[in-house]
C-alpha cells in the first residue's frame, strides 16, 4: 500500500498527516492565516511536500472556506479546492462526509457536504475502532460533539447551521475564543462583576494562568513569567480595573472564572446531545483537540470514562499529541488510505 498524505486547511493553521499501512508516521502544523490569501497557503503546503518524501495519494479535509477572503462558503470551497488541485495533482480527493470522497475536478454541487467536514473525519475515525461513545474535540476556536452507536456517527446534523441549533457545534475553544463571548458576568472579589465587551483577552489568557496549557503537550514558551504578567493585565481590563488592583491570585481566581464558565457551555451541550439517548449511560468520551484538558474535566463531571484520539491510531509514542491535535488530517489520511 502506498503513502497517503492527509490535510486538514483550516482558517489558522494546515495540517497534515502522513500514513502508511494504517498507521501514522509523521504530522505537520504550520500556523498561516488564511486571510493572507492563496500564497501563503501555498506555501505552507510546498514546505510540508518538500519534507513527505514520495506521496501515493492526497486526502483533504477543509475548514478554511468560511475565511472573511472568501465571499461564501461556496466560494472558499471551489476556491481552496481548486489551489489544492494544481499543487497536489490529479491524486487528491477530498473528503465529503455524507458524499464520500471527490476529485478535485468534482467539488460543484457538493460545497455543502465538503465544508468543515473535518469533524465527521474524526468522529467515524473514531466509530471504527469503538462501537459506543460521545466524541468530542476542542479546538482552538471551536467544539465538535457526536454520539458514535453501532460503530456509526449519529450526528443529528450536518452543516454548521445545523449543528449549532442541535449543540454539536459549540461556539467555545480551547485558546481562540474571547473571553467576552465566555461570559457577561464573572465572580470576581465576593461580587457579580459585567465584563466588558471588548476583545481584550482571549481563553488562551485564562487557560495560561491557570497552567492548562502545560498540558496539552505543547512545549512551554519562552519567558514564560513575562506572558503570565501580560495575561493578568488583558484579564483586568475585562472588568475594568488594572494588574495592580489585585493580586496574581485574584486573578488566577478570575482565569479560573472564565475557565468554568466555558466548561459549563460545553457540559450543557454535551447533556443536550446526550439527551437524545442515542448512547448509553457507560458510554466513553472520545477527546481531541488542543482543550483535551478541559474535556477531560467535563468526563469526570459526567461520570464517564475517557478514550484519546490517540489511542485509536496506530502511531509512534512522541506523536500522540501530534495526532490528538491534528485529528481530522490524520483520520483522512487513515480512512483515504484505507478507502
Amino acid at each position: 500500500m502506498g503513502r497517503t498524505l492527509g490535510w486538514d486547511i483550516g482558517g489558522a493553521f494546515v495540517r497534515a498527516a502522513l500514513a502508511s499501512d494504517g498507521r501514522v508516521l509523521k504530522v505537520w502544523q504550520i500556523p498561516i492565516p488564511i486571510a493572507r490569501g492563496r500564497g501563503a497557503i501555498e506555501q505552507a503546503i510546498d514546505s510540508i511536500l518538500g519534507d513527505a518524501g514520495e506521496i501515493s495519494r492526497h486526502t483533504v479535509t477543509l475548514t478554511g472556506e468560511i475565511a472573511d477572503s472568501f465571499a461564501d462558503r461556496k466560494a472558499g470551497v471551489e476556491q481552496l479546492s481548486s489551489a489544492l488541485h494544481e499543487r497536489l495533482g490529479d491524486d487528491l480527493f477530498l473528503y465529503a462526509g455524507r458524499s464520500g470522497w471527490l476529485s478535485g475536478t468534482e467539488v460543484t454541487g457538493y460545497a455543502e457536504d465538503i465544508a468543515s467536514a473535518s469533524w465527521h473525519a474524526s468522529a467515524s475515525l473514531a466509530a471504527e475502532a469503538v462501537s459506543e461513545a460521545l466524541f468530542i474535540d476542542m479546538g482552538s476556536s471551536s467544539t465538535d460533539i457526536a454520539p458514535i452507536a453501532e460503530h456509526r456517527v449519529r450526528a443529528a446534523g450536518y452543516t454548521e447551521r445545523e449543528r449549532l441549533v442541535c449543540g454539536e457545534l459549540v461556539p467555545q475553544g480551547f485558546v481562540r475564543t474571547p473571553v467576552m463571548a465566555v461570559a457577561d458576568v464573572v465572580p470576581f472579589g465576593g461580587r457579580s462583576t459585567p465584563v466588558l465587551a471588548v476583545d481584550f483577552a482571549t481563553m488562551e489568557d485564562a487557560q495560561r494562568l491557570l497552567g492548562t496549557l502545560e498540558e496539552t503537550g505543547e512545549p512551554p514558551e519562552d519567558d514564560s513569567a513575562a506572558l503570565d504578567a501580560t495575561s493578568r493585565a488583558r484579564l483586568a481590563r475585562m472588568v475594568g480595573m488594572d494588574v495592580a488592583d489585585a493580586s496574581p491570585e485574584a486573578w488566577s481566581a478570575l482565569a479560573a472564572a472564565f475557565a468554568e464558565a466555558q466548561l459549563r457551555h460545553v457540559q450543557d451541550a454535551a447533556l443536550l446531545v446526550l439527551s437524545r439517548c442515542d448512547i448509553t449511560k457507560d458510554a466513553p468520551i472520545v477527546v481531541a483537540g488542543a482543550g483535551r484538558p478541559v474535556l477531560r474535566r467535563l468526563a469526570a463531571r459526567l461520570d464517564r470514562g475517557v478514550i484519546d484520539f490517540a489511542d485509536l491510531v496506530d502511531c509512534p509514542s512522541g506523536l500522540r499529541d501530534a495526532v490528538c491535535l491534528a485529528a481530522p488530517a490524520a483520520a483522512v489520511a487513515l480512512l483515504g488510505g484505507n478507502d
